[in-house]
């Protein structure tokens, strides 16, 4: 197969991109080359989608066309400058164009309203849906949730490798009994792929299904051969003391508030699973999520809370 990754430099792209080149198939990226480099052994074309006929540097048709766009505009130029020489398509969409956070064990509900403001970073999940719109249904939406692995630089789930294998007290949010999803980075790689080249169209959620944080936590320890002694602060004491849910400056990551957020990280994905989503353990994630924090050099910077703030606040639980 040739296969168009519009993206490929960067974490879930690169990795399909990767994955698609061991596969046997013809890769091309395209991307500015701002965020990063594609893997190795596939042909990367510069482009720049912001402009009209950003992508005529690209030649020739396509089996699989995979987009990780944001901003509709440039999911409508791919659609009119490929036509014609596209496959089938799959857009990376998001588990954010859900309009309903509250629930728990949703299945593809109502989504948001499109939305078209690109200038708005808060537009993220209208428009997304957006994008999914202008592509119809005759594309696979893989509606992705919470994804960890290496080279995730989000630090979401990579603060709390870093942090459990630094070992002493660790300050866990919420209860052990909290929902939380996520999915390795290279699962969620391997099915886009599959789902492509079986030719599914229509929304998918590309996410685990809900298991405890208490699981989660465990899983990371596994993974890493730690024992932390976690020490569990209810939502009133993190708001309390202006801890921010999940990312950013003084955050715990993966914490959400209840009741407003009780669906966020649990919804029901056995369609995704039942289509052959495999999950990995976390244990598996974590160690090689460790391996490459140690070998790249990764600095924890953009979510969770710093050794300080973190014995700051363990010394005021009661």
């Amino acid at each position: 197969m040739r296969t168009l990754v519009l993206g490929g430099t960067r974490f879930l792209s690169r990795e399909i991109a990767r994955q698609a080149r061991d596969r046997g198939h013809e890769v091309v990226c395209a991307a500015r080359g701002m965020a990063g480099q594609p893997p190795p052994g596939v042909e990367f074309v510069r482009v720049d989608r912001a402009e009209d006929g950003g992508l005529a540097p690209l030649k020739g048709a396509f089996d699989l066309v995979v987009d990780v766009a944001r901003l509709p505009s440039q999911v409508r130029r791919a659609v009119t400058e490929l036509a014609g020489r596209a496959g089938h398509y799959t857009f990376v969409s998001s588990c954010s164009v859900y309009s309903d956070a509250t629930r728990v064990s949703q299945v593809l509900h109502d989504p948001l309203p499109a939305g078209a403001d690109e200038s708005d970073p808060a537009n993220y999940g209208p428009a997304k849906v957006a994008c999914e719109q202008i592509l119809g249904d005759g594309a696979l939406h893989v509606r992705a949730g919470l994804i960890v692995g290496p080279e995730d630089q989000s630090d979401r789930f990579t603060y709390w490798v870093e942090r459990l294998a630094r070992g002493g007290r660790v300050l866990a949010p919420g209860s052990p009994g909290d929902l939380v999803q996520l999915v390795d980075v290279r699962d969620l790689a391997a099915w886009t792929l599959d789902a492509a080249q079986a030719g599914l169209t229509g929304p998918y959620d590309g996410i685990s299904m809900p298991f405890t944080r208490g699981e989660l936590l465990a899983g990371i320890a596994e993974g890493l051969a730690v024992a932390p002694e976690l020490v569990w602060a209810g939502q009133e004491f993190l708001t309390g003391h202006k801890v921010e849910p999940w990312a950013g400056p003084r955050s715990l990551p993966l914490w959400l508030p209840l009741p407003e957020y009780a669906g966020f990280m649990a919804r029901d994905t056995s369609a995704t699973l039942a289509a052959g989503l495999r999950i990995r353990p976390v244990a598996d994630t974590a160690r090689d999520t460790l391996a490459w924090l140690r070998d790249s050099g990764h600095e924890v910077t953009r979510a969770g809370l710093t050794p300080d703030e973190e014995t700051e606040l363990l010394h005021l639980l009661p």
